[in-house]
């Protein structure tokens, strides 16, 4: 599905748009199609319907906006040794063996299911992220043979070419809401 399809786009909303578009068709086609045709016609809501189940059962479990909001202003508050036990006891809620990592650009190795992820996040609140610890992690982690690698983002953002790297070597940026969906999971 293309990125920035109308199915794409509604699968990333929230999931009572697209109800509320299948609702106005059905709407649009009770008050305008003849009476033959209205039942036709409102079966074009169908799709919009199953988006929007769909969109529901990955938000189930989410934090709404709000609550994203108020996760990650709470992180923001913590100290960097809370906010690395906050982050750790959420990976290891996903699933993920933590370890420490010796490694000067990378804090964390996360393992599962035979997998490797070098994760970097001591610069979680700079204000400009730029290239240099995001070639660094990328670097490291091919030596290694890591699977993949994250760059962990609370605050601030990344610059152009920091952000085409990561694009390019597909470095996961964990920032704004996948960050406060991982921030949930921490018990």
């Amino acid at each position: 599905m293309a990125e920035n399809s109308l199915f794409a786009i509604l699968l990333r909303s929230r999931w009572w748009i697209s109800l509320a578009v299948a609702a106005l068709i059905i709407v649009l086609c009770m008050a305008l199609l003849p009476q033959e045709a209205k039942f036709v016609g409102s079966m074009g809501s169908l799709p919009f319907i199953v988006i929007g189940a769909m969109a529901l059962k990955r938000q189930w479990k989410e934090p709404s906006p709000a609550q994203a909001r108020q996760l990650l202003e709470v992180a923001t508050a913590l100290s960097a040794r809370d906010f690395s036990q906050r982050l750790q006891a959420a990976w290891r809620a996903e699933g993920y063996e933590v370890q420490p990592c010796g490694h000067p650009a990378a804090d964390w190795i996360l393992s599962r299911a035979g997998k490797t992820t070098w994760v970097l996040a001591r610069r979680y609140k700079a204000g400009s992220h730029g290239v240099e610890p995001l070639r660094a992690l990328q670097q490291a982690a091919d030596e290694a043979g890591a699977a993949t690698t994250a760059y962990v983002l609370l605050q601030g953002s990344l610059s152009e070419n920091a952000a085409a790297l990561a694009k390019q070597h597909s470095i996961v940026v964990l920032q704004d809401r996948s960050l406060a969906l991982l921030l949930s999971k921490a018990r």
